[in-house]
């Protein structure tokens, strides 16, 4: 049998699910929406690629990250449970040898990522304001009737991009309008709006970093031809678009995972079976203290497994 290496990322809109082999390269990889619903995702994840790994290999390490990180690492038996930024960091370091900057955009949230000598120094994130993420593009295709999938095209026939106000998603918008009632082309006002949301994320999670090559953008944003553009002439850097760009997070947990196991030499992974237990979720409020904290048990087939939130640890547990 060959050895599989298991990544899950986690996050509030898309939960992505990988499985790599010794040498890094992807056998099989998930990309679903997470829908509030992380539990049922991880789940239906878990079901649906333990199909397309091939048969002839067995899941030997398996590593968890984003925002619901514990929750998966606790369902699936994860060997390792790591902060986004850090599976970033090791995931594109090694398909973009000597990294310096990573400008990472999704649908939701933002990031840039600052190393040197492979070590993160630096980081910053955007869970804010929408002008910095891709639904910002996402919104102004649906109102353009353009699918998401040519405005990079499109960006690039530009021959002279309109400025657009980029700070903020509504004002984007009205000024977009305004440009289309002055009569620009669909193509400038696509590079425009590029422009505009490049500018707003150096201007927020990039601003005060030193920003210096190779520059790594990765996310679903970076499929978007536009973009690269639009950062490249911010930048005046050339813009790496990495291998597995989209799936970065959960490839870089995948590669710690398997780290953590020639380490320690077992794995802890429970297996794809879990897919076939019950899950729950529940909270009280501990009544030991006036703090009175509120302390979540999580259940499975009915047995508490974890239970963490209080400040003090009286009724933090985590089952092996």
């Amino acid at each position: 049998m060959k050895k599989g290496y298991l990544g899950i990322d986690v996050g509030s809109v898309s939960t992505n699910l990988i499985v790599i082999d010794e040498n890094d390269e992807v056998l099989a990889s998930l990309y679903l929406r997470t829908q509030g619903q992380p539990i049922r995702v991880i789940q239906e994840g878990m079901k649906e690629i333990s199909s397309l790994v091939p048969a002839d290999v067995e899941i030997h390490a398996a590593g968890t990250t984003g925002s619901a990180r514990y929750l998966g690492g606790i369902m699936v038996g994860a060997d390792i449970i790591k902060n986004e930024i850090t599976a970033h960091a090791i995931g594109t370091s090694r398909f973009v040898p000597g990294v310096q900057t990573i400008l990472e955009i999704g649908g939701q949230d933002s990031k840039i990522i600052i190393l040197r000598d492979g070590i993160v120094t630096d980081f910053a994130m955007n869970t804010v304001c929408a002008a910095g993420t891709g639904s910002f593009l996402d919104q102004q295709s649906a109102r353009l009737c353009i699918p998401i999938e040519d405005f990079g095209e499109l960006a690039l026939k530009s021959k002279n991009p309109v400025r657009i106000a980029g700070r903020c998603a509504v004002f984007a918008e009205s000024d977009m309008i305004h440009k289309q009632q002055l009569g620009h082309s669909m193509e400038d006002i696509i590079a425009g709006l590029c422009d505009a949301l490049v500018r707003n994320y150096l201007n927020n999670v990039g601003k005060g970093k030193e920003i210096l090559p190779p520059i790594a953008f990765q996310g679903g944003v970076a499929a978007n031809a536009g973009m690269k553009k639009a950062f490249e002439k911010s930048l005046n850097h050339e813009v790496i678009i990495p291998k597995n760009f989209a799936v970065m997070g959960a490839l870089g947990v995948a590669i710690i995972a398997r780290e953590a196991v020639q380490k320690k030499k077992e794995t802890t992974f429970k297996g794809f079976e879990v897919t076939d237990f019950s899950y729950k979720t529940r909270s009280f409020e501990c009544q030991s203290c006036p703090n009175r904290c509120e302390v979540v048990q999580f259940f499975q087939n009915g047995e508490v497994i974890a239970r963490w939130g209080s400040r003090c640890g009286k009724w933090d547990v985590q089952a092996s």
